[in-house]
């Protein structure tokens, strides 16, 4: 029994360690890339080490692409605003959700799931004409703002709340805490497993997003780095050592975020409760 176990788990780390290879070869491909020239990329040759090593393209895409240190902070200013906004009210819509007692709240709740089955490319239209006539268009309100909740993450912070021990939240009661301040100095702080876990996933869904700036922004100055990135691509030629070396450095801010939060995320993604 102990032989059959000891070879099922070197399979699964072979799959596994097979698996993370596959993954990594494109990362590794791209990350050698920004260190090329075009013509060694456009030849066809597959290779991880450059034969003419080179930082011209970093330098072009800093100091060169006078508009990319802008992109840069425009994408920075958009996710992590969204990031918090998304961490404060959705906690608090679940919190709500959870645990008060108020009219409509089933109701609502049915609301919130069904906004969860509708396509996001179903919305895109009204979104604009909504914007359209607010006058957001081409701003950073325009941005932020219909992306500051989630449903997704609301249910997701309902579901923890659920299973967080109601005795913390009578003993803060008893020691004098309101409803505010039992939430934001007792159940806020002892729900970081999930709020990394919703912070890694909306800062990444909205440092990724392409589609919401393609429709909302026109002005080059306002433009996030997946918009910029898609100007080194013309109709006839497309600057793919430029593009490896922007994606690099767009990456980078994604690994940071997940090692930072990656000791919450696991807990986060299984909707326990405290310890």
């Amino acid at each position: 029994m102990k032989k059959k176990m000891g070879i099922g788990k070197l399979l699964l780390y072979a799959i596994l360690i097979t698996y993370a290879v596959i993954t990594m070869i494109p990362f590794l491909w791209a990350l050698s890339s920004s260190f090329k020239t075009l013509e060694e990329i456009v030849s066809g040759t597959m290779s991880f080490i450059p034969k003419k090593f080179t930082l011209d393209n970093y330098k072009q895409i800093f100091v060169e692409q006078e508009l990319f240190p802008r992109w840069l902070l425009n994408s920075v200013v958009v996710a992590g605003t969204v990031t918090v906004l998304n961490l404060l009210f959705n906690s608090m819509a679940g919190y709500a959700l959870a645990r008060l007692q108020f009219p409509g709240r089933k109701p609502l709740f049915l609301i919130i799931l069904a906004v969860l089955m509708i396509p996001a490319q179903v919305t895109m239209i009204p979104n604009y004409l909504i914007l359209k006539q607010l006058g957001w268009l081409n701003s950073y309100q325009g941005m932020i703002v219909p992306t500051m909740v989630n449903a997704t993450f609301i249910f997701m912070m309902r579901q923890f709340f659920i299973n967080f021990p109601k005795e913390l939240e009578e003993a803060a009661e008893l020691d004098g805490l309101g409803r505010f301040g039992i939430f934001f100095r007792i159940v806020l702080p002892l729900a970081r497993p999930a709020l990394a876990a919703q912070a890694i996933f909306v800062f990444m869904g909205s440092w990724n997003d392409f589609m919401r700036p393609l429709i909302i922004l026109s002005d080059p100055q306002l433009f996030t780095l997946p918009l910029g990135l898609n100007s080194f691509k013309g109709q006839y030629i497309s600057y793919w050592n430029y593009i490896m070396a922007a994606s690099m450095v767009f990456t980078l801010p994604v690994l940071v975020i997940y090692v930072f939060f990656n000791r919450y995320f696991i807990k986060g993604i299984s909707f326990t409760g405290g310890k």
